[in-house]
């Protein structure tokens, strides 16, 4: 009788198995885990990385290309991966570089669906001023 070393593709226990070896390797490359979501990582530097492991696929995020790319051939190293490129969609989403965006953040088309959505697609815009006594800061607001 022979005993697998490994555990094998497709059995129940395998997505663990690969996300301790993973885990694993993230923390030996330097890589924090984020407390709330054991599957985001970073790397604190003067230019923090950020890794998002969401079952077999990932995205990874830094302001310099170079990060990212010593990143990936730190990961081809070690898995068997093939690299999609940048990403098009996050969570269904077009992801902020392949669509112009609206006020606030959202992407027009997004912003333009919810107003059909509520039959105010063709409400007149205003302008409302915040009164000057009111201070806002990112603290109100985790």
């Amino acid at each position: 009788m022979y005993l697998p070393n490994k555990s094998l593709y497709g059995l129940k226990q395998s997505p663990r198995k690969l996300h301790k070896q993973f885990d694993s390797f993230m923390i030996k490359a330097r890589y924090n885990r984020y407390k709330y979501d054991s599957c985001v990582y970073f790397k604190q530097s003067d230019d923090p990385t950020y890794l998002l492991l969401c079952v077999d696929d990932m995205l990874i995020a830094a302001r310099n290309k170079t990060y990212v790319q010593k990143l990936k051939a730190q990961l081809k190293k070690e898995f068997d991966m093939k690299d999609l490129g940048e990403a098009k969609k996050i969570l269904g989403r077009r992801s902020l570089e392949t669509e112009a965006q609206a006020d606030f953040g959202y992407p027009r088309r997004t912003v333009l669906k919810v107003l059909e959505r509520f039959n105010m697609a063709e409400a007149r815009p205003v302008t409302t001023l915040l009164a000057g006594h009111f201070k806002l800061s990112s603290n109100q607001y985790p």
